[in-house]
């Protein structure tokens, strides 16, 4: 098997992509509203969080509890090579349609390799192993993400999701 990514965020490696790019409504987990596409005014100037280790008592249990699975750093890292949105804010559009798109890689991976696990017969192992193939390429790029999100593949995760039913 291709290298499989870590599935965990390492905040330290990512531009805080989940404080901007996603939208939460204020309610039981989020203290406030905050559209997508907005820096969290929780966000510090190095990128972290200023309520970070009080999260739960500020009223955003939604942060604490959020796990991008690896995709931020990744998307940081890999496709834009440590470059942020704060210091270059034209890259805050294309980072943030990148993490949509990785963290539906990610996803996707994690279900694989929880599959992985399972005793599966000869033709859903193959099956699984082609969805890895598709979930790993070599590297990946914006364009071949936008790619991979307008291909069949992530329609054939969800049809296989169901075929594993008997052996969960």
């Amino acid at each position: 098997m291709k290298h499989l990514p870590p599935l965990r965020s390492d905040c330290s490696s990512c531009a805080a992509l989940c404080c901007m790019a996603l939208a939460f409504d204020a309610g039981e987990d989020f203290a406030i509203d905050k559209p997508a596409g907005l820096p969290c005014p929780n966000l510090d100037a190095e990128m972290g969080c200023a309520l970070y280790g009080r999260l739960d008592a500020e009223g955003f249990k939604g942060c604490a509890a959020y796990e991008c699975q690896g995709a931020g750093q990744r998307v940081t890292q890999e496709l834009f090579a440590g470059r942020d949105w704060r210091r270059e804010p034209a890259l805050a559009e294309p980072m943030i349609a990148a993490f949509a798109a990785m963290r539906q890689v990610h996803s996707g991976l994690e279900l694989l390799v929880a599959a992985g696990r399972l005793e599966l017969p000869a033709s859903l192992a193959a099956a699984r192993e082609d969805l890895l193939e598709a979930y790993l390429p070599e590297a990946w790029t914006e364009e071949s993400l936008a790619a991979f999100l307008a291909s069949d593949t992530p329609a054939r995760l969800r049809a296989f999701l169901p075929a594993l039913r008997d052996w969960v």
